[in-house]
Formats: structure tokens, C-alpha cells, sequence
């Protein structure tokens, strides 16, 4: 049953009313067991809920709203194959990527045999090339999932990287960000690799062309040895004259596409072992989300505090603050996660929807964002729910700078929550700002997979609530398909038929 067509959803708009006066500062001194009841721990995270505005009343409607709705049985087909991502009449098997071999039988044996094939080799190729001595920069080029994951996992394990060698991430069309890039490489040192599964997609292959034309102007002549493809058209990337090649399945999307071929670069960087940590974490949290009752499930309760944020308190973004700088760019990698999978205005039936959907992923590390945005955050006129992300252990010996880092980060959690009187107002924060603080003992390829897989499963569980499909992307595609017109009528300057502001536009950039 579509969400809002529960009793539970009712039930849900009837609390909310009598939300309006809740402070958790009250809430608090009410509840001496708050923090403990609205605190969990899961596979290689702990995360502290009790600075949000919800009480035991709230979570108790959430999860049966998480039962109306039929989430377990949805989540369930999701784990047996099923083709849940019924647009594309695809299976939803990013979670097989980082399945154990040979644990399962049935239908799903044959597909994870075909995973750990193509792991196996890709892990061996990734050794080989950490080995080379004469590859000192491994350029992915790649763009949304096949740029922002790998990308993001590389600068997370930073401190794990193999020494020797560079890593570098094109995604851009905008010829400045690789020209930039190839001033400084040498071709007889450098490998690309050129990550499109269709090895058609336009702003990939844009640039693969001209990292090409650049190898051979530079006097590259062997090919194959400098270029390596992550695609299924094993034909297209040998006709550009790459032997190498790794693909992966239509029922891995491109957002999920870490844990497959997409992922090289990171095996590249942190080794075999690191790889398959990566994988390890994020399998244990698999477990998790597939066998945790729902009242005791992580990604259930994050998932299910979305949708009250969203559509009961009117919370229309959310705000990611990683206590880390190798975490840099999870936000953005959130951010294609969440949007992307539940940006949408239709239900799985393609019925148009009478309640908002994804809210709005943005951030920055801290503790570069408190002297940015934090303003607004606690002084400002809208309430925006902020996540932390911590690290308890540094890998550095700079002891005193990771004290006061998460020191930081306590004392923005809980500057939000307590406020700070002033009669004057210029110095007044009204408080009861809520936030979630998410804790990883270590940063390592076992947490990192651990916090990216809880992620994926709390926006499906989000998405599942809101009836939505969120394994299809049909949004990204009219741009992309109108730009190969524009960009036609740019060589040509034939503007007919086109509205008056494209057509002028388009004459002025040919003027």
C-alpha cells in the first residue's frame, strides 16, 4: 500500500500537530535513558539518533508504517533477485558484489560465480599494476558513479595508498579539467582507464578520445599496455585498441557501481586485500539491514527518519559534515546516492505524488563548513537537519589537531541542540536544532564500506516508504539526449525551430 494511503500515515500527520512544541532540550530532561535508546550500534558504525526530533511515540508510528508500507517483503525481494527496478525490468544486485563466494545456490549462484570471475582477475590485474614500476599515474576517466565512487573511496583511504604511484579522476567534458591534468603526466608512465559500461557515454568518451590523441602525440605507441577499459562492450574497446577490459551486469546501477569493475582504482590504490576489506564491511552491513528486526535495523531507522523529516516536519534538506578531511567528497557522492535514486515526482505505478520525496544532500568537511554554512544551520530561519561523520582514531601522530577536530564536532552538535539566550537577538540561537552523529572507530576499507552500504540501504528504505522506483535515473537522459542537438545546431547555426531564448543563446555563443 502507497504510504500516504496507511492508517499509519494518518496516525503520522496527527503526532506531527502535536510536534510543534517539542524541544529536546525538554525531551532530555524528561528521558535520563535518551541517549541510550536512541543510540545504535551496527557493523563498524555507532550512531547517536537522540539529538533528533523524534520520540519513542515517533519511531513506534515510523515502523509501522514500515510495516503498512510492506517494506521487509520489498527489501526481501531485493536480496532473492527479483526485478524491483520494474522500469528497466532489472534485478537490484549491487549487495551480490560483495557476497562471499559461493554462498548462495539457486538463481543467485550462477550470478555471483559470474561476480567472483570477473573480481578475481581484476584484483590479479590490479596487482600487477602496483607492481609496475613504470606506472606512476593511474587516470580514471569516468563521470556520476563511474567517477564519484571510486573517486570518493580513494581520497577516504588517503593513508593507504600505495606509495609510487598517483591517482587522478576526469569527469568533466569541460576540456580545461583535463588539459589541466595531462600538463603534468608523462605518457610513458601514465595508464587510463576509461570507465563507461556502454563505452558510448558521451562526456567519457569525449575525453578517453582526446587522453588518446594526447598518449600518441606524445609518442605512445603500445596501447594496450596504457589503457584499460571497465565496460560489457568488450567490441567498442577494441576497436580503440584496449585489450583489457572488466565489465559488469545491467542489474548493478550506476550509483551502486563501487563494488564492481567501477572500483579498480581503488583496488589499485589500497591493494587486493584493501578491496575485498572494502567488500568485507560492506557485506556485514548487508547482514545487517537483510536480518536486524525493524526496530533495531540502522538503515531502517535513518531511512524512516528521512521520511518524517521530510514529509511531517517539513525538513526539505539535509546537511552532511564529515569530521574528516580524507571524507571530502562524501557529500557529493551522497548526494548522486540519494537524489538520483529518489528524486522523483512519480510512484512505482507512474501515479504522480501528493508528497515531496528526496530532500535536497549538501556539505562540506568540518571544520572548514562551520566557518561557511554553520551560520545558517544554527542562526537561520529554516531547520536543516545536519549529519555528522567521525572518526575516533587518526591515523596520523598530529594528536592534539584530532582532539580539537572532534571536539569540534561535539560542541556543533551540541551548540545545535542547547541554543544561547540573548535579550539583544544578534547573539540569540534558539537551539532545538536537531542533528545525527555517525561514529567510525577507524577509518579503514572495512568502515568505509560498512558506512557506504548503510547509506544505499537507508535511501532505499526511504524510497520504499515513498513507493518510488529508485533504481532508475530516467531524469538524467533529456538533457543529455537535447545536447546532442544543440550541439549539432552549434556546427551548423541552424536555430529554426527552437524556442527563442535556446536560439539566442545559441547565436550568441557562435558570435
Amino acid at each position: 500500500m502507497r504510504c500516504d494511503l496507511t492508517p499509519a500515515w494518518k496516525n503520522l500527520q496527527l503526532h506531527a500537530q502535536g510536534f510543534a512544541g517539542f524541544d529536546l532540550r525538554a525531551a532530555f530532561a524528561a528521558d535520563a535513558a535518551r541517549a541510550s535508546s536512541l543510540s545504535q550500534a551496527a557493523p563498524h558504525v555507532f550512531a547517536d539518533l537522540s539529538k533528533n526530533h523524534v520520540d519513542a511515540a515517533t519511531e513506534a508510528l515510523l515502523q509501522e508504517l514500515a510495516r503498512q508500507t510492506g517494506l521487509a517483503a520489498h527489501r526481501d525481494a531485493m536480496f532473492r533477485g527479483e526485478h524491483i527496478n520494474h522500469t528497466e525490468d532489472r534485478a537490484v544486485m549491487h549487495w551480490l558484489l560483495r557476497q562471499p563466494e559461493g554462498t548462495l545456490g539457486g538463481s543467485l549462484a550462477e550470478p555471483l560465480a559470474l561476480v567472483h570471475g570477473t573480481l578475481k582477475p581484476m584484483l590479479a590485474y590490479a596487482e600487477r599494476v602496483r607492481a609496475d614500476a613504470q606506472i606512476t599515474d593511474v587516470v580514471n576517466i569516468g563521470i556520476g558513479g563511474s567517477d564519484l565512487g571510486p573517486q570518493m573511496a580513494v581520497l577516504a583511504m588517503q593513508d593507504r595508498v600505495i606509495p609510487g604511484k598517483r591517482f587522478h579522476f576526469v569527469s568533466n567534458v569541460d576540456g580545461h579539467e583535463l588539459a589541466a591534468l595531462l600538463r603534468g603526466l608523462k605518457a610513458e608512465n601514465t595508464l587510463f582507464l576509461i570507465a563507461s559500461k556502454t563505452f558510448t557515454t558521451i562526456e567519457t568518451m569525449t575525453n578517453a578520445r582526446s587522453a588518446l590523441g594526447w598518449f600518441k602525440a606524445q609518442g605512445g605507441t603500445d596501447v594496450a599496455h596504457h589503457f584499460a577499459a571497465l565496460t560489457t562492450n568488450v567490441g567498442a574497446a577494441a576497436a580503440f585498441g584496449i585489450t583489457t577490459t572488466f565489465g559488469f551486469w545491467d542489474w548493478v546501477g550506476g550509483r551502486y557501481s563501487l563494488w564492481s569493475a567501477i572500483g579498480l582504482p581503488v583496488a589499485m590504490a589500497i591493494g587486493a586485500q584493501g578491496f575485498q576489506d572494502l567488500l568485507a564491511g560492506a557485506h556485514a552491513m548487508d547482514q545487517h539491514f537483510q536480518n536486524a528486526p525493524l526496530k533495531a535495523n540502522l538503515p531502517v531507522r535513518l531511512g524512516l527518519l528521512d521520511v518524517w523529516y521530510r514529509n511531517f516536519l517539513g525538513y526539505t534538506s539535509r546537511s552532511i559534515a564529515p569530521y574528516h578531511s580524507a571524507l571530502r567528497r562524501v557529500p557529493a557522492y551522497l548526494q548522486q546516492l540519494e537524489m538520483e535514486s529518489n528524486g522523483k515526482r512519480v510512484d512505482r505505478n507512474g501515479h504522480a505524488l501528493p508528497y515531496g520525496t528526496s530532500p535536497v544532500l549538501w556539505g562540506e568537511p568540518g571544520t572548514n563548513g562551520q566557518h561557511a554554512y554553520f551560520q545558517m544551520l544554527h542562526q537561520g530561519t529554516d531547520t536543516v537537519p545536519l549529519e555528522f561523520i567521525a572518526v575516533k582514531k587518526p591515523t596520523h601522530q598530529l594528536k592534539d589537531h584530532h582532539e580539537l577536530l572532534l571536539a569540534n564536532a561535539i560542541a556543533q552538535a551540541q551548540a545545535l541542540m542547547l541554543g544561547q539566550s540573548d535579550a539583544g537577538g544578534h547573539k540569540h540561537f534558539t537551539g532545538n536544532r536537531p542533528s545525527t552523529f555517525l561514529l567510525l572507530e577507524e577509518l579503514t576499507p572495512a568502515s568505509l564500506g560498512a558506512l557506504i552500504a548503510l547509506q544505499e540501504h537507508r535511501v532505499f528504505v526511504s524510497g520504499s516508504v515513498w513507493g518510488l522506483n529508485s533504481f532508475d535515473q530516467w531524469g538524467v537522459e533529456l538533457g543529455k539526449v537535447l545536447a546532442k542537438d544543440i550541439h549539432a545546431r552549434m556546427l551548423s547555426g541552424d536555430v529554426a525551430g527552437l524556442d527563442a531564448s535556446t536560439g539566442a543563446l545559441l547565436q550568441r555563443l557562435r558570435d
